[in-house]
């Protein structure tokens, strides 16, 4: 398992990372879909090809072929979005958020899954690119949906351990 392969990798001094991993993945209560959706697109988000290609194969095991595009999709749009949104948020200037983004985002309105599903993996890969736009706005969505507060938080536990994951393996990767 693949999932034991990471693990198994994570150094002695970042044991909670180790438990942690275990925690978030193995014992979630989200539906596997939104799992390992979230994983996914918080894997591709992290940037770390470790972490990726460890936990690709997993996802897309436990994912129908449309939901891991989606998530891929997710983490893609979110790539773009959170850099452009963040950065307007950042300025003084406020007059740069009247303006037209002229940005593509269709996958947005059309993400070929649940739309719950994609805004909750935007939302997660959002918290690791550090969007507070992006997090109020995807959160606003999920909450208007119905979503529990259990389980955007379950997101952003799950964005937040893949995250050190990756920073912690690839730390390590260049200091061996």
């Amino acid at each position: 398992m693949a999932l034991d392969e990471l693990k198994s990798a994570i150094p002695d001094y970042a044991k909670d990372l180790k438990l942690n991993l275990g925690s978030v993945i193995g014992n979630s209560d989200l539906p596997q879909q939104q799992l390992w959706g979230t994983v996914l697109a918080t894997a591709i988000a992290s940037r770390s090809s470790h972490v990726l290609r460890e936990l690709a194969p997993e996802a897309e095991a436990n994912l129908s072929p449309e939901a891991f595009k989606a998530a891929k999709s997710a983490a893609a749009i979110m790539s773009m979005n959170n850099v452009f949104y963040r950065t307007r948020h950042l300025l003084s200037d406020d007059e740069y958020g009247t303006m037209r983004a002229g940005l593509r985002m269709n996958v947005i309105g059309n993400p070929g899954v649940d739309k719950v599903d994609f805004e909750l993996w935007s939302f997660a890969v959002s918290a690791i690119n550090g969007c507070g736009m992006c997090l109020d706005s995807h959160e606003q969505v999920l909450r208007k949906a119905g979503v529990d507060r259990e389980v955007v938080q379950e997101a952003f536990k799950i964005a937040s351990v893949i995250q050190a994951v990756a920073v912690t393996l690839d730390a390590e990767a260049v200091l061996a």
